[in-house]
């Protein structure tokens, strides 16, 4: 039935992504088995153009013809097709510089990075080792006596999502909600109570947060962003504020705890490439960078649109293929960062001295992360605190029984189970 109905349109049948994300890898082996650029199908039928060869998806996140904007360039949004029931409503809803395009990208982005700078990131080193070592205080006395402790909830998570509330000036108090709606926000096979739910609890955190800062401005990053947001002609309007800070506080931790969960697990199931640390041969940052390639902590990013007609041929891609205006683009990270044709036949295998880590695990060009700096800083010194710390560390359970995180998008475990010796 799918082939007869597409053929008239030259479409191939799309692959149906699992809402669930039980099986990222394979996943995205099979995004790539059906060339570097095929038809797949989201939630709610909703379909899309994922891009998975690393070169040509570097070229499309730079032309001016590719934008991020549903409101102009994506006619099911612009038709009132899309829901807000749909699970990855909030993705395309939000109007921030992570939708923006053009001219107001560059307006947007501007003033976010004037709040959100690669120098201010970099002086949290000193707060960020602090949080590690209290956190590690507690991981020790949770695993006393052989106990089982999971990392990811007493350490991967706490310590991006404390750095993030600290440099927004989120209360405590806000910490527990903070967290469960983010989680919601990643969670792709949510019900469409779920996703309601999570979309308006979001956005009355985000709410509370600017009339505090409007009361009481701080040293933080939401009270640059409320001044950003009064400067004149040019500042951000009020929805866009939110927007932003929705962006920046989900984004901002839930990345690095995948980053620093994969990371974990990467070393402890490959002792060979912890002992090339150990011994000197590599740094940290190596380990960083190639657990970004070969497990890209987020692993499809929704979504980009065609401004105009785009001949895959044109940019070195397959010939025959075009994305039509208006169409949908998933940037497949996941695949990109094992793609044989760049990493070699052994693209799947974690190799800390591999000598082309690059990656594109934070995006490129004008929408290249803001909170890469950031991320990386706190991966490296969470993951050297936690190793120096236990050289004994090891995993509780076996590599199967680990379960993913519920989504297509966010790629990590649900819990990391170990022992400290």
């Amino acid at each position: 039935m799918c082939e007869r109905q597409e053929a008239s349109v030259g479409h191939p049948c799309p692959l149906v992504i699992d809402p669930t994300g039980r099986d990222i890898h394979g996943e995205a082996a099979r995004i790539r088995e059906r060339g570097s650029v095929t038809l797949v199908e989201l939630p709610d039928g909703v379909r899309a153009w994922a891009v998975s060869s690393p070169e040509l998806l570097k070229r499309l996140l730079t032309d001016p013809r590719v934008s991020k904007d549903p409101r102009r360039h994506w006619p099911q949004w612009i038709n009132g097709e899309i829901s807000p029931e749909w699970p990855l409503f909030t993705w395309v809803a939000v109007q921030n510089m992570f939708t923006a395009y053009g001219g107001e990208h560059k307006r947007l982005r501007a003033l976010v990075s004037k709040a959100f700078t690669a120098r201010r990131s970099m002086a949290l080193r000193p707060r960020v080792e602090e949080i590690a070592t209290a956190l590690l205080e507690r991981v020790e006395k949770a695993g006393r006596h052989g106990q089982v402790v999971d990392l990811r909830e007493e350490f991967c998570y706490p310590l991006p999502i404390q750095v993030i509330s600290e440099l927004f000036g989120l209360p405590d108090e806000q910490g527990a909600e903070l967290r469960a709606v983010v989680d919601g926000v990643f969670h792709t096979s949510a019900t469409p109570e779920e996703v309601t739910d999570i979309y308006v609890r979001f956005y009355a955190a985000m709410g509370q947060l600017v009339a505090l800062k409007r009361r009481s401005p701080g040293d933080d990053l939401t009270s640059a962003l409320i001044a950003a947001r009064d400067d004149g002609d040019t500042g951000l309007s009020e929805q866009e504020l939110l927007d932003t800070l929705v962006l920046m506080v989900s984004a901002g931790h839930e990345t690095t705890v995948n980053l620093i969960d994969n990371a974990i697990h990467l070393l402890l199931t490959h002792p060979d490439q912890l002992a090339h640390l150990r011994s000197g041969r590599v740094s940290w940052e190596d380990v960083v960078e190639e657990a970004l390639r070969v497990e890209a902590p987020v692993a499809s990013l929704p979504l980009r649109y065609a401004v105009e007609d785009l001949v895959m041929s044109e940019f070195g891609g397959p010939d025959g293929v075009v994305i039509g205006k208006g169409e949908a683009i998933l940037a497949a990270y996941a695949a990109a960062g094992r793609h044989p044709g760049k990493y070699g036949e052994d693209a799947d295998r974690f190799d800390v001295a591999r000598t082309d880590k690059e990656h594109l695990a934070f995006g490129h060009g004008v929408h290249f992360c803001l909170g890469a700096p950031l991320g990386r800083l706190e991966a490296r010194i969470a993951l050297q605190a936690l190793f120096d710390r236990f050289p004994g560390l090891r995993l509780a359970v076996s590599q199967d029984e680990l379960e993913p995180v519920d989504s297509f998008i966010s790629n990590g475990h649900r819990s990391l189970p170990v022992r400290l010796s």
